[in-house]
């Protein structure tokens, strides 16, 4: 009997995957494994509704419990995979169980990154990933009073934003110059750091933390490098993710910044798959190889390789974009903006609808969108299909950019 599709992961890309698989016709068997004992969520809403207790888990899942079943996919949880046996072509679990694959899709995502830091071990610093850590986070922010947030990227910005929103006193510690800056211009970092700070955030950049203060086991502050100290009853830190490698490593399969993939989502193992955070593939709109976090690139990567294994073989060639929301404000993006050359804006930001279009070498490559969704919905279709679009139109109001979209609308590259 054929061992079908092993999935190992139950995030947005092995869920998807497996919805997918179904969807393209798959009749053969697939069998979804994952860590954790929830079945599969969305992991955007932990660091926005759910703590503001918008949303609970009824409200975050993917699909009800009864869709893996209606859909024959059996869903394996609280398991872990630690081997990988290529020649036999089957996983071992730490439970002592093992599956047999024909073909194996490794959606095992990232992990925090730890903070190494004297005092990073007492009680109240908390990182944010997984549901029961979104629990945590939830049930701790509503006795904490003094919040300081490490890491002012999405998830700490998002973070603190949720903090402010219940009352609480707020710090962020960014080390770098900027918010944001890794992914956004200077236009858009200042535009939050304004955001944040109207809303009463304290926002510190070039911040180099040296210490986490505790007493009792309990965390107190956070102390910087040139002696400042922000009290602190709650540290919530978000300094970014390290992709899950190991077991693809023990396996003998290709790994650097991620699971090494090939156009169609591949490992060196052509029976052996990577997608999602986990995976480093080769992206046309940034001309290089890259590893993405996002849902949008989780979910068309799955639908890929569900299309692949069904037996319509895809390259992977998805547009990346992403979005952040805080406070009433979303930042969508669509895009790879590095390596830029030339930025232009369209709208302001005293007016907060504000779109920042990112070019190189002439062509558009990126565009970055405050409440202005419909900018970002075009610009998404003008990278894809490569139209000529010059600085100078992004920047006048009066040029269309839905008629430039349009497949008669401009010429392409």
């Amino acid at each position: 009997m054929s061992g079908g599709t092993v999935i190992v992961g139950t995030g947005q890309a092995g869920f998807q995957t497996a919805a997918s698989l179904r969807t393209e016709g798959y009749q053969e068997k697939i069998t979804l494994i994952g860590e954790e004992p929830h079945i599969p969520y969305q992991r955007p809403p932990l660091s926005k509704g759910f703590p503001l207790g918008n949303q609970d888990f009824d409200n975050i899942e993917l699909r009800p419990k009864q869709f893996y079943q209606d859909h024959q996919i059996d869903l394996l949880t609280y398991e872990r995979v630690t081997v990988i046996d290529r020649a036999a072509k089957q996983v071992r679990l730490e439970s002592g169980r093992h599956f047999p694959y024909e073909k194996l899709v490794l959606a095992v995502g990232a992990r925090n990154r730890m903070l190494a830091l004297k005092g990073a071990e007492c009680d109240g610093v908390l990182y944010l990933r997984s549901l029961d850590e979104a629990q945590v986070v939830k049930e701790r922010l509503k006795n904490a009073q003094e919040i300081v947030v490490i890491g002012g990227g999405f998830i700490g910005l998002e973070l603190a934003a949720v903090a402010c929103s219940l009352g609480k006193s707020v710090t962020v510690l960014e080390a770098l110059p900027r918010l944001m800056s890794r992914a956004v211009a200077p236009i858009i970092s200042e535009f939050y750091r304004e955001l944040h700070t109207s809303r009463g955030v304290t926002v510190v950049c070039g911040a180099s933390v040296s210490e986490i203060a505790g007493s009792d086991g309990n965390v107190r502050g956070v102390l910087l490098s040139d002696g400042t100290r922000y009290s602190a009853d709650l540290v919530l830190v978000g300094v970014g993710v390290v992709p899950n490698i190991e077991l693809a490593r023990s396996a003998a399969l290709g790994v650097s910044n991620g699971i090494a993939v090939n156009e169609y989502l591949q490992t060196e193992d052509e029976n052996i798959f990577a997608i999602g955070d986990c995976s480093e593939h080769p992206c046309e709109f940034a001309g290089a190889r890259i590893r993405l976090e996002s849902v949008q690139n989780a979910a068309d990567q799955a639908q890929c390789v569900a299309a692949t294994i069904a037996g319509r073989r895809n390259t992977y060639r998805a547009l990346p974009w992403f979005w952040t929301d805080q406070f009433d404000i979303k930042l969508q993006m669509a895009g790879i903006s590095n390596g830029h050359d030339c930025v232009v804006t369209r709208g302001n930001a005293e007016s907060r609808k504000l779109s920042v279009f990112y070019f190189k070498e002439g062509r558009l490559i990126a565009i970055d969108s405050i409440n202005r969704p419909l900018d970002h919905m075009m610009g998404r279709k003008l990278i894809a299909n490569r139209v000529q679009l010059t600085p100078e139109q992004a920047a006048d109001e009066g040029v269309d950019l839905k008629k430039m979209a349009r497949p008669s609308g401009a010429a392409r590259d």
